[in-house]
């Protein structure tokens, strides 16, 4: 079965860093072709899964939520077929499940996702 399967969060003290990881497993030809351009997305308690960050397949354009401009870095390496995201600056209301998928995304490749946690 094909998966995204994200990693790298945890609980953190306010203005610290994380690194979250996005790799495919099972076959990851069709999920992570690099023609695809992927995104990061974050779901709060109570609140609508909202994107964060998404990338163009080549990696060369970027975009970003305004909540996290300057503070977040997306990117990605194609030949690893992996997507990352550099958590900078980090602020309570960054705390949510994050997720990563194609952008816009595709149902079938949401998973569990990783928990980040940014309490002092």
């Amino acid at each position: 079965q094909v998966q995204l399967v994200e990693s790298g969060g945890g609980l953190v003290q306010p203005g610290n860093s994380l690194k979250l990881s996005c790799v495919g497993s099972g076959s990851i030809f069709d999920v992570y072709h690099s023609n695809y351009p992927m995104a990061w997305y974050r779901q709060a308690p109570g609140k609508q899964r909202e994107v964060v960050a998404g990338i163009s397949s080549g990696g060369g354009s970027k975009y970003y939520a305004d909540s996290v401009k300057g503070r977040f870095t997306i990117s990605r390496d194609n030949a690893e077929d992996a997507v990352y995201l550099q958590m900078d600056g980090l602020k309570s209301e960054d705390t949510a499940v994050y997720y990563c998928n194609r952008d816009p995304p595709a149902s079938q490749f949401w998973s569990q996702g990783t928990q980040v946690t940014v309490s002092s």
